[in-house]
């Protein structure tokens, strides 16, 4: 997972979401890998994130109920469900993907200035543009 979407986790909103077992950061790791490994299984989620595979299986169902994941079953070992993102964003991934992280960023330099905010996002996003697998 890149460094600024570990940033990301804090800009989510969160309102109406109730409380939950599995953390936002837990369900934003999953989604990852879940989207940078389409068809992968829970165990193999589990092994990867280094994530107990109860807690895996929990954000599995929460990325469920939001619409973000389609699972089906594994023809190889119809014991197994494989998870793939889902085809079209529901409401709730698109609520979350047009979220600004700029009231993230504010609060962890302590500022509101909304031009110091915007030179750091710009400088993370160089950053992690640079330090993303895909980089030339």
């Amino acid at each position: 997972m890149s460094w600024w979407r570990s940033w990301w986790f804090l800009a989510i909103p969160t309102e109406d979401v109730g409380r939950r077992s599995t953390s936002h950061r837990s369900v934003l790791v999953v989604a990852s890998e879940i989207r940078e490994h389409p068809g992968i299984s829970v165990g193999e989620i589990a092994t990867r994130t280094g994530f107990p595979q109860s807690k895996v299986s929990a954000c599995v169902a929460r990325l469920r109920e939001a619409g973000a994941i389609v699972t089906a079953t594994d023809p190889a070992d119809r014991r197994r469900l494989l998870i793939h993102p889902a085809p079209e964003a529901s409401t709730r991934v698109a609520e979350i993907r047009a979220v600004s992280v700029d009231r993230a960023i504010g609060t962890a330099l302590g500022t509101d200035d909304p031009e110091r905010v915007a030179e750091v996002v710009n400088a993370l996003r160089l950053l992690a543009d640079r330090l993303s697998p895909t980089a030339h």
